[in-house]
């Protein structure tokens, strides 16, 4: 039978989140019940609240990263269990389109619908509700900004029973999306120079993916020192606070050509941001464009003969072009290898009642990466 739970949601674009009692549906068939361990809060579930990104659906509940515990498992749904512990996905996978079958998940046809806020395959059908009864959305189909929430299987990957459910949140999307745009998107390879531009909890990761994939130097820009630092923690080897400085060191070490990879991992993208990480690169380099765009922005103030005469590519990169369930465990084991540092990376925490200071220490720059931890 239905409960109730405690959810921070969005009525209004632009608007803020606010905490509020919200009624769960039973999962059914293909759906879990997951008590949550840990939310993310990440740059994305902002852009929700200022309207960068339309919600298809208001009010809706934030929240695309985190992990939990089942609690409840839909009828006709093998494979899970009571106290299987999972960790979301932000974009699912159905295993079954053309994407999927071609080792691109990270494109699945499911991802059109991220921000319906109804589930994946109909329109008029929501798991979560207002206690009047007013159906709510949730954020990816997840809604992790609350207590407990109910998702498709097609959006969880089961986790080992000794996993740390207070460290490997990071998974579900700041570290698949930052590792995979400096490994996938950008191929970064031995030897390479690689400038990523914006070290917030992507960028971070961004610059673990250049260090793994061997490149011999690793530029990390960002105008905030505490997120500069951390980059040299994890791996950089230089950072600076504009892109003009590293642009210009870039090419000092690289006989006046540029960086090999610019990745773009800004808070708020804009055109000029795509131009000045096109400039920083060298003939035939590449610029991952990662960050998150205001849909009124449409242009990059780049000359078209500029991209033909030098042969440079401009890469999109959603989810950092990775496979997450293969890639999860991969950087699960990484971690535990000590390989892939997460621990570091977690700068603060919070109840889901302060959802707001967390997010103004995120815009401040006072944290790299900040959880909601539920009790």
């Amino acid at each position: 039978m239905p409960i109730q739970t405690r959810a921070a949601i969005v009525r209004d674009q632009p608007g803020s989140f606010e905490v509020t009692d919200v009624v769960l549906d039973d999962p059914r068939q293909g759906e879990i019940l997951v008590k949550m361990a840990v939310s993310g809060l990440c740059h994305s579930d902002y852009h929700l609240a200022t309207g960068d990104s339309t919600a298809g659906t208001l009010p809706m509940v934030g929240g695309h990263e985190g992990t939990g515990v089942v609690e409840a498992v839909g009828p006709h749904t093998p494979g899970w269990e009571v106290g299987d512990k999972v960790v979301f996905s932000f974009i699912a996978s159905c295993g079954k389109c053309r994407w999927c079958n071609e080792g691109m998940t990270n494109l699945c046809n499911l991802g059109a619908y991220l921000m319906r806020g109804s589930r994946f395959t109909d329109v008029d059908s929501y798991r979560v509700s207002l206690p009047d009864g007013t159906p709510v959305g949730q954020m990816c189909g997840l809604g992790t900004f609350a207590e407990r929430t109910v998702v498709d299987v097609d959006s969880a990957v089961k986790l080992p029973e000794d996993a740390p459910l207070d460290k490997l949140w990071l998974l579900g999307c700041g570290v698949g999306t930052g590792w995979g745009s400096a490994v996938y998107a950008a191929q970064t390879e031995p030897g390479d120079v690689v400038i990523v531009i914006g070290i917030g909890g992507v960028g971070i990761n961004a610059v673990q993916g250049a260090r793994h994939a061997g490149a011999v130097a690793v530029i990390a820009v960002d105008p905030v020192e505490l997120k500069r630092e951390k980059a040299l923690e994890v791996g950089a080897t230089h950072a600076f606070a504009t892109i003009e400085e590293a642009s210009e060191f870039a090419r000092t070490i690289t006989d006046w050509q540029g960086a090999d990879r610019a990745i773009l991992t800004v808070g708020v993208l804009s055109g000029k941001d795509v131009a000045d990480a096109f400039y920083s690169i060298r003939k035939a380099g590449t610029v991952v464009v990662t960050s998150i765009a205001p849909a009124s922005e449409t242009s990059i103030p780049i000359p078209p003969l500029d991209i033909t005469r030098y042969q440079k590519r401009i890469q999109g990169a959603i989810y950092g072009a990775s496979n997450p369930r293969a890639d999860i465990p991969r950087q699960y084991a990484m971690y535990r290898a000590g390989q892939l540092k997460l621990d570091e990376l977690i700068s603060a925490t919070y109840a889901l009642d302060d959802i707001g200071q967390g997010y103004d220490d995120l815009l401040a720059g006072r944290n790299v990466r900040g959880g909601i931890v539920h009790a």
